[in-house]
């Protein structure tokens, strides 16, 4: 029996330095984030989103301050974190990058379909990215709710629902295999649950953000499509029906959480 306890309180004296180097790690990248948020380069693309909404242009040379978000033309603080939701004139559910297009399309002359067609980071597609990331710093630190009073927007979130757990691709992943319960790390970083509000500035509530990695600003499509991309699934398109489902799903579940857009990652 002595040899018995002695070799359990080994183990546990092995195991205490492995916990302690793993709560280290998660607690050097958050502070590590939180050195760089000072001078997060986000602030530059807030500020071209700002220039933008303002600025005439496209084939009819007018700006977006007409466009209406959600709460009445040209209202920017607080629609971030009530989008996606369904917009009547375009009978359709539409988060805030889609909604965006249609404002481009609708009062600039540009075309949606060509801008949802340029690769990320680049033309009119950096752009959209630019004015969102400025819409979203507008509400920062409100708490996302998001509707679920129409039914195109009860039907979103269930299809979100199902796409996120939907498994496939040639590793068998979804969303789920890495968002779906507590206590997983990838790279030493600690992956949200996502199936219910993970907290404040976890998850949906945390883009736009700035990615360290590759020196890019990604908004909400961006960000799914490297997760399409991670589970080995081809990319559903910008803008399309199942980003914004996804994006319903997450974004209702995030009920209460506080916007930290735009945020800055590794």
């Amino acid at each position: 029996m002595k040899k018995i306890s002695a070799l359990l309180s080994a183990l546990l004296l092995l195991a205490t330095p492995i916990a302690m180097a793993q709560k280290t790690a998660s607690q050097g990248i958050d502070e590590y984030r939180a050195m760089l948020q000072d001078g997060n380069p986000a602030d530059l693309f807030e500020a071209k989103g700002e220039d933008l909404w303002r600025q005439k242009r496209g084939p009819k040379n007018v700006s977006l301050e007409k466009c209406d978000l959600g709460k009445g033309a040209g209202v920017v603080k607080g629609v971030f974190v009530e989008l996606p939701k369904y917009f009547a004139d375009t009978n359709r559910v539409q988060d805030l990058e889609s909604r965006l297009l249609t404002c481009m399309e609708t009062l600039q002359g540009l075309s949606a379909a060509e801008i949802a067609k340029t690769p990320f980071g680049r033309g009119e597609q950096n752009n959209v990215t630019a004015l969102a990331t400025w819409i979203a710093a507008e509400s920062k630190g409100m708490r996302f709710d998001l509707s679920q009073s129409h039914p195109q927007e009860r039907v979103f979130y269930e299809v979100g629902k199902r796409l996120f757990f939907q498994r496939g691709g040639t590793h068998d992943f979804s969303c789920a295999s890495c968002h779906g319960e507590e206590g997983k790390r990838i790279r030493l970083q600690d992956l949200p649950m996502l199936t219910k509000n993970p907290g404040d500035g976890l998850g949906f509530a945390a883009w736009p953000a700035y990615r360290v990695s590759n020196g890019q600003m990604w908004g909400m499509q961006q960000r799914l499509n490297d997760c399409y991309r991670q589970q080995r699934f081809p990319f559903p398109g910008f803008a399309s029906d199942a980003t914004i489902a996804l994006s319903s799903y997450l974004g209702v579940n995030a009920k209460g959480a506080a916007s930290i857009a735009p945020a800055i990652k590794r």
